[in-house]
């Protein structure tokens, strides 16, 4: 059931390792479910953590001030309709390298604010509805991932697709 147009297309974040056999195994499956993907991995990519520095909101808008490999997920970010992460978990959470990378969307909403639902949200900076996924390996608390992940989501006027243990993959494929 595809929920956002006919012909989807996928970006999918690996933070794992490449050889990772849980990462492999989502990227087929996900893969099989659209008709247009790329994966993006991550793990050997030089991207530094954010230093909140604010510049992609006021000295250069919707561009980050680091100059790094993540300049390339960034865009990619507006080339398609869904991105999913896949990554570790540490103290039952997302891992750092999957931490990090969320921290650095920062650039996709604009540092204004306004009043959606009865919440403070960032105005977004682009007309574009973002659709983010999870799907994560090892120890979490999957509801504390999913409440997490649509208040990710919300911040950017975003919808969320939801957050998946590995072992799950089919459902993540019902999503999509």
């Amino acid at each position: 059931m595809r929920k956002w147009r006919e012909r989807m297309n996928l970006l999918i974040i690996n933070t794992l390792p490449e050889a990772e056999p849980a990462a492999q195994q989502v990227i087929c499956a996900l893969a099989e479910k659209v008709d247009e993907y790329r994966v993006i991995h991550t793990a050997a990519m030089r991207i530094a953590p954010c230093v909140g520095c604010n510049c992609c909101w006021l000295k250069t808008p919707g561009v980050c001030a680091l100059k790094d490999d993540y300049e390339q997920i960034l865009k990619a970010y507006l080339e398609y309709d869904a991105a999913i992460f896949i990554s570790g978990t540490s103290l039952g959470f997302i891992d750092h390298r999957t931490k990090n990378l969320i921290d650095r969307s920062i650039p996709l909403g604009t540092m204004y604010t306004h009043i959606v639902n009865g919440q403070m949200r960032h105005v977004p900076r682009y007309d574009k509805v973002f659709h983010f996924g999870l799907i994560y390996t090892g120890e979490a608390d999957r509801e504390y991932l999913e409440l997490w992940l649509k208040r990710f989501a919300l911040n950017f006027n975003s919808v969320s697709i939801g957050a998946f243990p590995v072992e799950k993959i089919q459902e993540v494929s019902l999503c999509i």
